[in-house]
């Protein structure tokens, strides 16, 4: 595996998170691109359990995927150069907006450009999902498929509270990795 500079991971952080607009989903094609297709520094399968982990820690999942993928490349002061790449723009974006806010709020080109991008991010998620979700179907197609479906299904029509799924799927999970890995699945 490559070795990669805590200069160049902040810097690459930080370039990230302050060109990429709609939270942690939309950052993850992003470093998915940097690190998995481009430098191969991390694998895709470790990739998809970085957000897996990112999803469900909590907090901002921007902020945790950059932790976690810093710690992935360069152990604990990786995760602290990354959290702190990662927080700096919005604080600092943040800030500025604040400042400037009741100028922002009727201009219309602010909200021209804010309008576009929701579109924008509307098709990074949409794409980031189905390659997420084709990898992970890879292995046990019918069985994930069900169980995103009876998940879907248990929130949208049955009204069934979040946690509970995410708890449910999470033993189903880990129910089905200790028989996969025994082989009897």
């Amino acid at each position: 595996m490559k070795k990669v500079s805590l200069l160049n991971l902040f810097i690459t952080f930080l370039k990230i998170n302050t060109f990429t607009f709609g939270g942690g989903y939309t950052i993850v094609p992003v470093i998915r691109n940097e690190y998995v297709l481009k430098k191969k520094m991390i694998s895709d399968e470790d990739m998809l359990n970085l957000i897996a982990i990112s999803q469900s820690g909590p907090g901002a999942m921007a902020v945790n995927a950059s932790i976690l993928t810093g710690y992935k490349l360069a152990g604990k002061m990786g995760a602290i150069v990354c959290v702190a790449a990662s927080v700096l723009p919005p604080l600092i974006i943040i800030s500025i907006v604040s400042m400037f806010y009741q100028a922002f709020s009727t201009n219309f080109w602010v909200k021209s450009a804010l309008s576009g991008m929701s579109g924008v991010i509307s098709a990074v998620l949409l794409i980031t999902t189905y390659q997420m979700g084709k990898k992970a179907l890879s292995r046990y197609r019918l069985f994930s498929a069900l169980l995103m479906v009876g998940a879907f299904a248990a929130s949208y029509f049955f009204k069934i509270h979040t946690g509970i799924i995410i708890l449910f799927t999470g033993v189903v999970g880990m129910v089905t990795f200790h028989f996969v890995k025994e082989g009897e699945f």
